[in-house]
């Protein structure tokens, strides 16, 4: 393909592959942390305690309405500061990560639980079961098992978001490809790459959200 040296490639598997590894490391620990929190933000959001369900309204509509790239700013900042020492990029990044993908989360999963039958929940608090119990045994099961495919997706474009960490200098697999591309001019070949294991990667996933999305409606 003309001038094109796409062996530039091959040669720097090893290192591409280390930001490969902290891509997916990012994205994974921020998707169970998002997870984590935003099921506790969902379920304080329909408790009957109107003060903590302003709360976490707040937290959620804060966040839902900042740009990612402000809050992996603020956090990169921030964190050193609040914890009085000096913290790394990736761990700053990962908490910025976790606490934008919460708000995010949080109102997936609640609609999750809305989409369980009320009747359910009467019927198990007939029984005697409480309020925690017929949450953990009762309706999050339903709700996580019919929210997976929309996780799935929330998981894909936030796996995408995170080569926003170039603003910081955390070499993920956009900055490991750029360093490269930078120092041998290799531009077009680097960047050809990158979208070709992006696009890759992102497409297999749609079409895994899909095929869970029709099994799970049948």
């Amino acid at each position: 393909m003309g001038d094109f040296d796409f062996a530039i490639i091959y040669n720097n598997i090893p290192f591409l592959f280390e930001g490969m590894k902290t891509t997916l490391l990012l994205t994974v620990a921020a998707v169970i942390g998002g997870i984590v929190i935003g099921t506790v933000l969902a379920i304080i959001r329909i408790a009957n305690v109107p003060i903590l369900a302003w709360i976490a309204a707040a937290y959620v509509n804060f966040f839902r309405s900042l740009p990612l790239i402000l809050v992996i700013f603020w956090l990169y900042f921030l964190v050193p500061l609040v914890l009085g020492r000096p913290v790394g990029a990736f761990s700053s990044v990962l908490i910025a990560f976790v606490l934008f993908e919460a708000a995010y989360y949080s109102e997936i999963i609640r609609a999750g639980i809305a989409s369980v039958s009320s009747g359910q929940v009467a019927a198990a608090r007939a029984i005697g079961m409480t309020y925690t119990q017929c949450m953990r045994f009762i309706v999050l099961p339903q709700a996580f098992k019919a929210m997976i495919p929309v996780l799935l997706t929330q998981a894909i474009i936030l796996f995408q978001d995170t080569s926003l960490v170039y603003v910081v200098g955390l070499k993920d697999f956009l900055v490991s490809a750029e360093l490269i591309a930078n120092r041998d001019q290799k531009l077009i070949e680097m960047f050809m790459f990158v979208a070709v294991v992006y696009f890759t990667i992102c497409f297999a996933g749609s079409l895994l959200s899909s095929h869970l999305q029709r099994k799970l409606s049948t």
